[in-house]
């Protein structure tokens, strides 16, 4: 692997130990207890476990640190300047109907900026990781966004909500693989309304770093986020097709 940085590791490592517990999981199913959340809105042991396994790990190695976490809120710790962000399970409804769509999310937030994000996919054993102005990896293969300038011939996706537009668009029901997706080109771009903040906060930074362009964005906000990611190719185009974004 390309030379990262110690966090980037810690959260390399905190991830891949989770994912043995998805991965065993998700083979498993049957046997996953889960209850509701709200709307449309599951938990599975399944999260709880692999997010437990990600905080133990990250605050072995850097205990002070504070986390804002999908199942658990946020945890102010003694830095308050360094916030590591996670979701064990983006896209725990494909997990539930044995989809095997689903990723590891974490990111560090350091004074108010997302310096540091990965995405795995431990199904694909696909992991995408940027780090602040070291630029973008795919398995330690480096990523760009999408060349393409003729929108209509481009592939994007989308998340919960009604879209008036002709583009052609795919839910993939997982908002961190989407971004990934962005970032190494596979969707030319990516747009989705009424976001937490543990579901992008990784990709922000993954797809800034592959070169992309992403609305400015509140990261005091937790929830009711909107999203628009794509390369600057098509950036204003998009937006322009995209109603009531």
């Amino acid at each position: 692997m390309k030379s990262i940085s110690a966090n980037l590791n810690i959260m390399i490592k905190a991830s891949e130990k989770a994912s043995k517990i998805l991965i065993r999981d998700f083979g498993e199913l049957e046997n996953l207890q889960v209850s509701k959340k709200g709307p449309k809105d599951f938990v599975t042991n399944a999260d709880i476990k692999a997010e437990k396994i990600i905080i133990e790990e990250l605050k072995k190695a850097r205990p002070n640190y504070s986390i804002i976490s999908e199942e658990n809120g946020v945890e102010k710790n003694k830095d308050e300047s360094n916030f590591w962000i996670i979701d064990p399970i983006d896209g725990t409804t494909n997990f539930l109907h044995g989809v095997p769509h689903f990723a590891i999310s974490i990111a560090l937030q350091s004074n108010n900026e997302i310096v540091c994000g990965l995405i795995y996919d431990p199904i694909k054993d696909e992991l995408f990781y940027a780090e602040k102005n070291h630029g973008a990896y795919f398995n330690n293969q480096r990523i760009r966004v999408s060349k393409k300038r003729d929108i209509n011939e481009c592939l994007f996706a989308v998340g919960k909500g009604k879209y008036n537009s002709d583009l052609i668009y795919r839910r993939s029901g997982s908002a961190a693989l989407d971004m990934a997706y962005v970032a190494s080109g596979r969707f030319d771009g990516y747009f989705q309304n009424n976001l937490n903040l543990w579901d992008i906060a990784a990709g922000i930074i993954i797809v800034k770093e592959a070169g992309g362009i992403i609305n400015e964005i509140d990261l005091s906000s937790l929830k009711n986020i909107k999203v628009l990611a794509s390369s600057a190719e098509i950036n204003t185009k998009f937006i322009e097709k995209i109603d009531n974004f």
